[in-house]
Parts: structure tokens; sequence; C-alpha cells
């Protein structure tokens, strides 16, 4: 039932990749892992249901309930879709940090109502804005250390704490195990992919428009430029979603 831990799903692959005309799938994958794309749905915005539906398990995961504050730490595309989506639900305040000014503004367009420079941010300025407490959830779109030492002191008591993105490997951050735990009921978690459910569930909140995934596109590129798309994305700059357009 823990579909993201499954030995078939870390075993099969798609051959020979992304960016090929045609792609050769394992039976399995063709079975459980093929979706339909709904008329009113196209096909960029249908090319947000994977991440879409990782982020649905993240807050499925984090017990996100309605009415919680949520503070995303990063604001590229995971941590807008984290916004959007936490608006959707009916979390209350939501915050956000980053270090590039046009994520700040991104976020803002997307439901946070309090954006903040990620180098400048401190827990006291979440409380000013949050009726003088820390956030009931804290998710890490960053794989930065410093972004995961933030979230620990970020997050209010009996509140939860979701690492969504990984820090490079071999990364140790040292944790008050009696502060956070015994002291404070941290829970502290973790979620990576999304079951067919989740994808399912994603399709149905990109074909109803409950998360507004065409606004997100930043870019679009022939498949000749494809170099320039991961250029932009790599630099984590003024761009979001970078779309591939190999009809051009």
């Amino acid at each position: 039932g823990h579909h993201t831990v499954c030995d078939t799903l870390r075993r099969t692959n798609f051959d020979p990749g992304g960016f090929a005309e045609f792609v050769r799938l394992p039976a399995i994958n063709v079975d459980r892992g093929v979706y339909p794309i709904p008329d009113e749905v196209s096909f960029e915005e249908a090319t947000f249901t994977e991440p879409l539906a990782c982020v649905l398990r993240g807050l499925r995961m984090a017990r996100m309930q309605p009415s919680d504050s949520v503070l995303v730490i990063g604001s590229g595309i995971s941590g807008i879709l984290y916004i959007a989506l936490a608006r959707a639900l009916g979390a209350g305040r939501i915050a956000a940090t980053d270090l590039v000014d046009y994520r700040l503004d991104m976020a803002k367009r997307f439901g946070a109502e309090h954006v903040f420079k990620a180098d400048e941010y401190t827990p006291d300025a979440l409380r000013d804005v949050n009726d003088g407490r820390l956030a009931d959830l804290v998710v890490v779109c960053t794989g930065a250390t410093d972004a995961v030492k933030q979230a620990l002191k970020s997050v209010e008591r009996g509140g939860t704490i979701m690492l969504f993105a990984p820090t490079d490997p071999g990364v140790e951050i040292p944790i008050r195990i009696a502060d956070l735990f015994w002291k404070n009921d941290i829970t502290i978690t973790t979620s990576y992919a999304g079951s067919p459910a989740d994808h399912m569930a994603a399709m149905e909140l990109i074909r109803t428009r409950r998360v507004p995934v065409a606004e997100m596109i930043t870019h679009r590129f022939g498949l000749a430029d494809a170099g320039k798309g991961f250029k932009l994305v790599a630099e984590a700059k003024e761009s979001l979603k970078v779309i591939i357009e190999p009809q051009r």
C-alpha cells in the first residue's frame, strides 16, 4: 500500500527516456501508470500532473488541516505548487521564502500572503505576521542546509516539517531530540513521488482549475532550443515552469 517505496517503481524505467519521439514502457507501467488526459486539459497543463501529484501526496503525508498556517521555504515550481494547493485546500495564513525576488512575486501571485527574502528571514518575522505564532506546517522545497535549519526553528509546537527536497548526499544536520520531539511534539516527515490515486486527483485539480497551473508557465521553447530551457531552469532565477514544444 506504500506505492512510492515499491520495488517495482525503482526497478522499472522508460526507455530511452525523456524527449524521445517514442518510448518503451514495461507492461506494468502501462497498466498502472498511464492516465487519459481529459478534453478540458491541454498537453501543457497535463505536464503538471506528476509534480502536482507529488505535492498532493506531500500535503497528505503532512496531514495539513484547513486553517493551518503554512510556511514554504523555497519558491521554485514545487514551492509554488505547494502554495497554490494549500490555498485551494483551505490553509490559513501562507508565507514563503526565497532568495530571488521574481519567485517571491510568484509566491504572492499564487496564494502566499507574506513573503521573505531567505537570507533575511527570521522566525520572529513569521511571528510578526502570524498572530505571534510559528507555522503549523513548514514545507522545505530546497536542499540547502540552512533551509532545514530554518524549518526546525519555524515550526509551532505540535506542528509538522515536510522535507520535500533532498540535501546533497552525506549531509548531516544535528537535531535536538528533547526540544523538538519530547518537549514540543514536532513531526518531521518526507514524501517522494505520488501514487496512482494522487495522479488522478492531481489531474482533476487541473481539470477543474482549482490549481491554475497554466498561469505558472513562464517560458516555451522548441526542441532545437531545449538547451536554453534547461539553462533557465538551472539558473533558478526568472523562470518557473519551462515548456519544450517539439512541434515547433
